[in-house]
């Protein structure tokens, strides 16, 4: 009995989306959908196979990662098998087709796959809906194609209505709500850009100035808005308006020393904007780690006098209140089984935290001086 040739089928996964190939030929498949591959050579195994076909038919270099489950009959003799796999360099160019599409998890029954591909489908979906895993963020937030998705919570309504809000008043630079997917996570406009590694570098003078308009502005277009919520946050004594309440490099992204994205809006919440400012001061100025008296001095008159209407003395002194808000924020979090509180307890916190505080109350006589 003559064993069936085997046909290898690529899924390249990149950001939650798989590429997928509209067949030329034969005139029944024209204009149908598949994923890339072709015929296993003799000798050749199923990953040398995938390696090869797409360099010949996209001129693409890939890793296998993983093999799909099952099998599906082509016709007779012929039969189907899917790896995954990687984009490793090239930009994939179409040869053997005439059009090539990343399609991302709610995209996969946008086109009129092939048979033989169909099975391969669902389990496919729920790999794309996994995506790719945001670094350093403690909430599970991931990336599918030009999206994020995050946990949602008790929290989440009054976010999106705060996002819808600042949309409507044109803020630049904010995520837009696309609604909730299949996973039960919301979905959100994924903002491309460059984040500052606040742990080994800071934000250039002209970056902080960029933030600190970027936050009058916000504060201005949130003059009004009201909603009970319920949010995240710790609440805050005489709050004078929503406040993102992360505004921090780890949650900002540029391009070049422009301000493009504001992100991380899950802990948003009644504040004021002197303690926005404070949180800015402490991990842009930076102020959680020792930096000379003479640059923070320099770079808190910068902060506020860009913000305008407030003064360096005034956001210096604002600060081990919000720290402690933060802190305070943590615990009860924890406590009430937060995951994304109990997930930064593995990070060292609130200790961490809480030691970063006592450093800056050590340096806190220098740095008036300073200021003075």
């Amino acid at each position: 009995m003559t064993a069936d040739t085997v046909v290898v089928g690529v899924a390249v996964v990149a950001h939650g989306r798989v590429l997928a190939a509209r067949r030329t030929r034969p005139a029944e498949a024209t204009g149908r959908w598949e994923l890339p591959g072709g015929k296993v050579e003799p000798g050749e195994t199923l990953s040398e196979a995938a390696v090869r076909e797409l360099r010949e038919e996209l001129g693409c270099a890939v890793t296998v990662t993983g093999r799909m489950d099952g099998s599906a009959r082509i016709r007779p003799g012929l039969v189907l098998q899917v790896l995954v796999a990687r984009l490793d360099s090239g930009d994939p160019v179409p040869d053997e087709h005439d059009v090539l599409r990343w399609l991302g998890p709610e995209d996969l029954d946008t086109v009129d796959w092939l048979e033989p591909d169909r099975p391969f489908l669902e389990p496919l979906r729920r790999r794309l809906l996994a995506g790719t895993l945001l670094p350093g963020n403690v909430g599970g937030a991931a990336r599918v194609g030009r999206t994020v998705r995050r946990t949602t919570g008790p929290w989440t309504p009054a976010v999106h209505r705060l996002l819808d809000h600042l949309h409507g008043a044109g803020l630049p630079g904010i995520p837009q709500v696309l609604g909730i997917d299949a996973s039960g996570r919301e979905v959100l406009t994924f903002l491309p850009g460059r984040v500052i590694d606040v742990d080994h570098d800071r934000l250039s003078e002209p970056q902080l100035v960029q933030v600190a308009v970027w936050a009058r502005a916000f504060h201005a277009a949130v003059v009004g808005f009201a909603d009970d919520g319920p949010w995240r946050f710790a609440p805050v004594e005489a709050a004078e308006l929503v406040g993102h309440n992360d505004l921090a490099p780890y949650n900002l992204c540029f391009a070049g020393d422009r301000l493009v994205g504001v992100f991380d809006w899950d802990i948003a919440g009644p504040s004021t904007r002197v303690l926005e400012l404070a949180h800015l001061a402490w991990t842009a100025v930076p102020l959680f780690r020792s930096v000379p008296a003479d640059e923070v001095a320099r770079r808190l008159r910068l902060l506020a006098a860009a913000y305008g209407g407030v003064d360096a003395w005034e956001l210096l002194h604002a600060v081990p209140r919000r720290v402690r808000l933060s802190v305070e924020g943590i615990r009860s979090g924890v406590a009430a089984g937060d995951p994304g509180m109990v997930n930064l307890t593995a990070a060292g916190e609130p200790g961490r935290t809480e030691a970063a505080l006592a450093g800056f109350l050590s340096r806190l006589p220098g740095i008036e001086a300073a200021l003075r």
